[in-house]
């Protein structure tokens, strides 16, 4: 009898010393775990755009606004215009808080409305925040001969587009759609910057862009008044007086509805995410670090010299976008699909 309650003593004990590490890593502060960390931020597409530029000023700072402050690095993940890193972060990636992706603001849309590719939910990520939200916009070279939305209804012109399903792609599309404009769309340039050339050697006649981009890649077009911008898309801007959104130009509530869609990554800006998964008090860390970052007074110097605008988006909010986007009447869904595919 005693050797049986001996027995049954030194199994618990056992059993104890087994989940003695479950529990210290349970117990584990955010400080403890992300000191001596490396934490790595994905960037899904090409060096040198807005995406990249804004993802590695924040990975420049936000490691000192981290609980432990672990050193952290950008590293860009190319394929399938920003399918593949999104699809490793939310598959493959470690789900403890030591890998962060760059999202392109686009994908929530593409899985929202089913298309393929997609191997993710947007409203399972763990959204972190982004600089700022983005106004896409439509530009024309001023030798274009358009100058109004009906000068572009009258009168077919040539437009730039890096790839089919892309926002340089979709927004001229919508505008054609919803707006009645007779845009020609030239797909297969390599890049945004490619599109800009094309522009200056009177290949095409203009090209979707964000507002931030244009004013911080090509102050001197709009110092010399070498674009037009003909629409925007999403929040409305002070400095773009008279230039109408597309939701403005749209003849029905229904086509209003599915323009919002389409346009939706505008709310996201150029977004940070963590994977499903991650303890929640490590992501509450990151969220509050980033928010911190957005505060903190040399990244605003920085933000300030590139000439980018700081209005943070929390990531609170996007997480209520993305169960806004699935939540969409699937009528909707219907109407937006083929001009994202």
């Amino acid at each position: 009898m005693i050797f049986a309650r001996r027995a049954i003593a030194a199994l618990a004990l056992a059993a104890l010393a087994l989940d003695l590490p479950t529990a210290a890593a349970q117990a584990q502060s955010v400080a403890e775990f992300y000191r001596g960390k490396t934490l790595t931020v994905l960037i899904g597409v090409s060096p040198g755009g807005e995406y990249d530029l804004q993802a590695r000023m924040a990975a420049r700072f936000i490691g000192k606004h981290i609980p432990g402050n672990p050193t952290v690095i950008a590293q860009n993940m190319l394929g399938a215009g920003g399918l593949t890193e999104a699809n490793y972060l939310y598959n493959v990636a470690p789900k403890d808080g030591t890998f962060v992706g760059m999202i392109q603001n686009a994908l929530p849309i593409m899985q929202a409305v089913g298309l393929p590719g997609p191997q993710f939910e947007s409203a399972k990520f763990n959204w972190i925040g982004s600089i700022a939200a983005t106004v896409e916009t439509l530009a024309l070279w001023h030798t274009s001969g358009v100058k109004t939305i009906e000068e572009a209804r009258q009168k077919e012109v040539v437009v730039g587009a890096v790839g089919r399903g892309g926002i340089t792609d979709t927004f001229p599309r919508m505008m054609n759609e919803f707006a009645g404009t007779k845009f020609k769309i030239v797909v297969g340039y390599p890049g945004g910057n490619d599109v800009n050339l094309a522009m200056e050697r009177g290949e095409v006649a203009g090209r979707n862009n964000t507002w931030s981009s244009w004013k911080v890649t090509k102050k001197k077009w709009l110092d010399e008044r070498q674009i037009n911008i003909l629409a925007y898309e999403g929040p409305k801007p002070n400095d773009l007086p008279g230039v109408p959104s597309v939701q403005d130009l749209a003849r029905s509530i229904e086509d209003k509805l599915a323009i919002k869609l389409i346009a939706a990554g505008t709310l996201y800006g150029r977004p940070l995410a963590l994977p499903p998964g991650v303890p929640a008090d490590r992501i509450e860390a990151v969220r509050q670090a980033f928010l911190a970052t957005m505060k903190d007074p040399e990244f605003l110097k920085e933000a300030e010299a590139a000439n980018i605008e700081v209005d943070p988006v929390a990531g609170q909010r996007m997480q209520e976008v993305s169960a806004e986007l699935i939540a969409t009447p699937q009528a909707v869904k219907t109407r937006a699909r083929p001009l994202i595919e």
